[in-house]
């Protein structure tokens, strides 16, 4: 025998068996081609009784076609190689162009990121352990122009402006307060009307600079009717419900504008507080390696820059006139303006207007229960309960110090993430 393709049964061998014979097999390779292979032993001599066939030269064998699973096999493990080889950073870069764009550090594409749900565990998939990590790839591998560096001398003057910014409410409710206690009659209540005008005026003018300044068309128009209707209620709410249930009111109730005053003079520690957490936050986003990192490091801040504040309003009240109700009316109002300032303007919204509400609510039930008819006399009967016990101050207390805690437990999961603190 020559082989397993040698022939069983007898006779002489034909030309073309000897050629099968003669041809090396045929081996398929990587890259699925099909090539002969080179014979590995000798082809034995013929067994007796075997007449050798005439020399007859091989004929080549015909190439085989390759079939469409070896066409196939080269581009699909070509993909399978691309696949493995992929950086998951480029499609990602590629997925937001224009945020690794505009960015002017990698700060704000970490916290576009994160507004866009990215955490830790994400950037994980990314090959890097933390969003910020990812963001500062994103941010070298992004091609820019060539930016312009930050124009220093026009910084100081700006810094200038909003410092007396936010100084104007307390000189504006300082001028009406003094022209308040030098008048009488109709004249005093016109010194009232223009000081009135000439605060709001300033709050105005101070909230639209510096530090309390948001983004525009953040905070929604009628932010500023809440926020009037609680200083109004601070400065004759109480009076006003005193005379109300007493069967009143007869005539001119007593006004409070010392509180208002202290309240307008802590505009300003207010904004320094504010500039103080903004400056502080964002560099503590260089030292901080994980979302993690930053928000434990920024949420002892915010509740320093907090206290600060209210020690500060705490302070001003006690010169000027102090009352519970301010306290907590400046507390609600400075958290409502950080959250619209870093971003948050519903939320702030939502506070003002349901603390509006509720001091309303409290002086309509009271009128309501002057109705002549059967159950409307217990509408008063919780104001009433309230003002018996604790004073007509503690209406604004319960109601804008509710607002107020429900807005700092909201400040302290919102307020340090680092989407709050983009520029």
């Amino acid at each position: 025998m020559r082989g397993s393709a040698a022939p069983t049964s007898p006779g002489a061998w034909d030309a073309r068996s000897e050629a099968l014979l003669g041809a090396p097999a045929l081996t398929p390779h990587a890259d699925g081609s099909l090539e002969p292979r080179p014979t590995e032993e000798t082809v034995d001599a013929p067994s007796a009784g075997i007449a050798p066939a005439p020399s007859v030269t091989p004929a080549p064998a015909p190439s085989a076609a390759p079939s469409p699973a070896s066409r196939t096999a080269p581009a699909a493990a070509a993909s399978r190689a691309r696949r493995g080889n992929a950086d998951p950073v480029k499609v990602l870069m590629h997925r937001h162009q224009e945020l690794c764009a505009r960015a002017v550090d990698p700060l704000e594409i970490a916290a576009g990121l994160e507004a866009q749900g990215f955490t830790d565990r994400t950037a994980a998939r990314f090959r890097h352990r933390d969003v910020f990590s990812l963001a500062e790839e994103l941010y070298a591998r992004v091609p820019r122009g060539i930016e312009s560096a930050p124009p220093t001398v026009s910084a100081a003057p700006r810094s200038d402006a909003w410092v007396l910014a936010v100084l104007t409410p307390g000189a504006a409710a300082a001028l009406t307060g003094i022209g308040l206690a030098v008048t009488h009659g109709p004249l005093r209540l016109a010194v009232g009307a223009a000081g009135a005008l000439l605060l709001a005026g300033a709050l105005l003018f101070a909230v639209r600079r510096g530090p309390l300044r948001a983004p525009d068309g953040a905070a929604p128009p009628a932010v500023r009717v809440w926020t009037l209707w609680l200083l109004a209620y601070a400065v004759a709410g109480d009076g006003l419900l005193a005379q109300v249930l007493s069967g009143g009111p007869d005539g001119p109730w007593d006004l409070a504008p010392g509180p208002l005053l202290g309240l307008a003079l802590a505009v300003a520690p207010a904004a320094w507080c504010a500039q103080l957490f903004a400056n502080r936050a964002r560099r503590r986003i260089a030292d901080s390696r994980g979302l993690a990192d930053f928000a434990a490091g920024v949420r002892p801040l915010l509740l320093g820059t907090v206290t600060l504040q209210l020690l500060a309003l705490t302070v001003l009240l006690g010169l000027t006139g102090f009352s519970s109700g301010a306290l907590a009316l400046g507390a609600l109002l400075l958290f409502a303006r950080l959250l619209t300032v870093h971003g948050f303007p519903e939320t702030a919204a939502a506070a003002l207007a349901a603390a509006s509400a509720a001091e309303a609510l409290a002086l309509a039930s009271v009128f309501a229960a002057r109705v002549p008819a059967p159950g409307f006399d217990a509408l008063a009967a919780p104001v009433r309960a309230v003002v018996d016990t604790w004073g007509p101050g503690a209406v604004p207390t319960l109601v804008c110090g509710a607002a107020a805690l429900g807005l700092l437990a909201h400040a302290t999961g919102s307020l340090v993430r680092a989407s709050a603190h983009t520029p």
